[in-house]
């Protein structure tokens, strides 16, 4: 089978523990059936799979890119405070390593967000990350990340400040506008922000599927996952949930 030219580089595994339904011996057979020539791991807060993850790659000749896909504290990683239940007490944010540099920076925020920022979650803060950035790819990330909800909140000023960061800190080729299109009403309001933008501050476009399980019939499957992790009822209507089969 001919290679493909798309790559997935926004890939929740099992490591994504009760988020991610992709088995790393599933997903990566079935990049060989695409014909992927690589493919990233970008787990939730953690880098628990990275390992297993480059042997099973290696073994079956797809290049693997080790990432993560961090929460970002909005402001010190050792606050303690959330009006929510967790939900204002951090952002997504999408890191892949270049490099060995960029791996090695990777495992020390991963680390950093477990022994000293958690709560609710593994968080770093922009303080660590710019500290650790040498090596690392970021991008704009999901609807859950600081950029795209600016966007969605109108705060237009405060998400262009926030490009301006991010491009500063990681440099114009090592940062990305992510575009994303599930069928979520929000990610158009998002993309159609975000492409002008690229041009203006002279960045790369990704397009990406948040991808959480690897065939669109395991839809269910991973819903009935996804209420596990949050102590919710599949017959709730108003509980957390995926866009079907997208």
């Amino acid at each position: 089978m001919p290679q493909s030219e798309f790559v997935h580089l926004h890939v929740h595994s099992e490591y994504s523990l009760l988020d991610g339904g992709c088995r790393l011996d599933r997903l990566l057979d079935r990049a060989v059936e695409l014909g992927f020539p690589a493919l990233a791991i970008t787990d939730h807060g953690n880098m628990h799979g990275a390992i297993d993850f480059y042997q099973a790659a290696k073994k079956r000749e797809i290049k693997p890119i080790i990432g993560c896909e961090v929460y970002v504290a909005p402001e010190s990683r050792f606050d303690r405070k959330s009006a929510s239940r967790g939900k204002d007490a951090y952002a997504h944010l999408l890191l892949l390593a270049a490099n060995e540099k960029g791996y090695h920076n990777l495992v020390r925020l991963s680390t950093a967000g477990f022994l000293e920022g958690y709560y609710y979650k593994p968080r770093i803060d922009k303080e660590i990350l710019e500290k650790y950035s040498e090596g690392l790819i970021a991008s704009s990330g999901c609807l859950a990340s600081e950029i795209p909800s600016l966007i969605h909140r109108g705060e237009l000023d405060k998400a262009r400040d926030q490009i301006d960061w991010f491009k500063q800190v990681f440099g114009k080729d090592n940062f990305y506008l992510e575009l994303q299109n599930h069928s979520i009403p929000e990610q158009l309001v998002v993309n159609k922000q975000l492409i002008p933008w690229a041009k203006e501050f002279d960045l790369k476009l990704i397009a990406t599927n948040d991808v959480h399980y690897v065939n669109k019939e395991h839809h269910h499957a991973h819903d009935c996952l996804i209420c596990i992790g949050t102590q919710a009822l599949v017959s709730d209507t108003k509980r957390m949930r995926y866009a079907e089969e997208q």
